[in-house]
């Protein structure tokens, strides 16, 4: 059974003498970290580990976690770069019109018109509007992820369609 797993935080660095590390948050519910324990680590050549968290807290707009069992900076070095995950099961239940950023990576981006512009390869957050970034055929693309342009999200078909303003698609 492959679980499917949902991020909510990448390791940046061991912080200390007693291994703590500190974490960039990829949730827009940082209180959950409040009632989690047992987590998923997925470290950067893919293998999983999992881990229990014995402590947190936050510091400016990142997290510090310490692990259970890892108690020395060697042992938390190889879980830089690593995420944080939680089974999908498990992730916060979102309103109808809002998605994790998971959700929209890979979707396939068609105009109203039927005419392909590229998938979806990264979701910006620029403190206003989320931007899906389009990597289409020729040339990429940046999107805002308003209701006035991505006028259909399916992603369980992992498909949006927009109705693009004028010049948004030049060359």
């Amino acid at each position: 059974m492959n679980l499917e797993l949902v991020a909510i935080a990448r390791i940046a660095k061991p912080r200390g003498l007693k291994g703590e590390v500190v974490a960039e948050v990829l949730t827009d519910f940082p209180e959950r970290f409040e009632e989690l324990e047992n987590v998923t680590g997925v470290l950067s050549d893919g293998s999983r580990t999992g881990l229990k968290i014995e402590e947190h807290w936050f510091q400016k707009d990142r997290i510090i976690l310490k692990f259970s069992g890892h108690d020395t900076i060697e042992s938390v070095e190889e879980l830089r770069d690593a995420e944080i995950c939680v089974p999908e099961s498990e992730a916060v239940e979102l309103e109808s019109d809002e998605f994790f950023d998971w959700q929209l990576i890979d979707c396939e981006v068609v105009t109203v018109e039927g005419e392909a512009v590229g998938s979806v390869t990264r979701v910006m957050r620029t403190g206003g509007t989320e931007v899906l970034e389009v990597k289409g055929a020729a040339k990429d693309f940046l999107i805002p992820f308003a209701g006035s342009i991505c006028t259909e999200v399916d992603v369980e078909k992992k498909r949006i369609v927009i109705d693009p303003p004028e010049g948004l698609l030049e060359f």
